[in-house]
């Protein structure tokens, strides 16, 4: 007779089964569809020659055929568990690394907390930063994976996800506000002081949007990136743009209006394809989405 159990998956839809009383349940519990497991038991039976269950109102109820099998169906079940955890053992006793890319500013002390609870379940990862302003071309193995303020990530061949939004506005030091007051949008702009970043930065739109609102005459000052628009902005120069993330490192800023439309900016976790492929780069970035969008971005 040729072997019915042709894979695992046959058993472990037998067993969902068994435990849960009902396809239903047994389909919650497989993250499958009920259907798919209704139908997978139904192959069995077929194979086997055997009716594995009989059907009710009130849910499945094994037959002697089904208990008879259970006990050696659990003895693989144990054998697929014990293989699995070897290969996950040895797998993990390598030392791997991850090589990380995102502006300077991004790799906070917030991250950094992040990165350090990760190791405590994976302490063979170490962690490679990459810090540039640049898009770094993933594919091509300059990073393993990057953090990046988009609107959309085009490259289809990129493993994405959302994870944050970064919220732009205006900001201004105490000493600005009690020498100028603080405009409360675009059409109170006359007569106040801007900073804005260099034109290499320009890509930014909340950037763009701001250059295109303000009098020339009215910028006093370009900065190359946000700790020196943190500093610009705390010396009294004038208004300046900062996401809401970084101003919370300088409680005393004054936010001039909430952010508007141009300054929601998604925050996407992005994996290159070879990376991906991964256990510990999976494991990673399931780890750091949650945990970046409560702790880092929505600011």
């Amino acid at each position: 007779m040729k072997s019915v159990f042709d894979s695992w998956s046959d058993l472990r839809v037998f067993l969902a089964v068994m435990r849960a009383g009902s396809t239903l349940a047994a389909s919650k519990q497989l993250r499958q569809s009920q259907p798919t497991v209704a139908r997978r038991i139904d192959v069995l039976e077929h194979l086997t020659g055997l009716t594995l269950f009989e059907r009710s109102t009130q849910g499945l109820k094994p037959t002697d055929h089904a208990l008879a099998l259970l006990p050696h169906a659990e003895a693989v079940e144990a054998a697929v568990l014990t293989f699995e955890a070897a290969v996950d053992g040895r797998t993990r006793s390598k030392s791997s690394t991850i090589r990380i890319t995102a502006s300077g500013i991004a790799f906070s002390p917030g991250l950094a907390t992040i990165l350090d609870e990760f190791n405590e379940s994976y302490p063979e990862v170490r962690f490679e930063f990459v810090p540039s302003d640049r898009v770094l071309d993933l594919c091509a193995g300059d990073a393993d994976v990057a953090i990046r303020h988009a609107r959309k990530i085009d490259d289809p061949r990129l493993v994405a996800r959302q994870i944050s939004v970064s919220r732009t506005t205006l900001y201004c030091s105490q000493r600005y506000f009690s020498r100028h007051g603080i405009p409360s949008g675009p059409a109170d702009f006359a007569g106040h002081r801007f900073l804005l970043y260099e034109q290499r930065r320009g890509a930014h739109r909340f950037n763009e949007w701001l250059a295109a609102k303000v009098d020339p005459n009215l910028v006093v000052g370009t900065l190359p990136d946000i700790p020196s628009m943190i500093i610009a902005i705390r010396s009294g120069l004038g208004i300046g743009a900062l996401p809401a993330s970084m101003a919370i490192e300088a409680p005393e800023l004054i936010q001039c209006f909430d952010p508007p439309s141009e300054g929601l900016i998604p925050i996407w976790l992005v994996v290159s394809p070879d990376a991906h492929k991964r256990r510990e780069v999976r494991a990673f970035a399931d780890f750091l989405a949650p945990r970046y969008a409560e702790r880092i971005g929505n600011r």
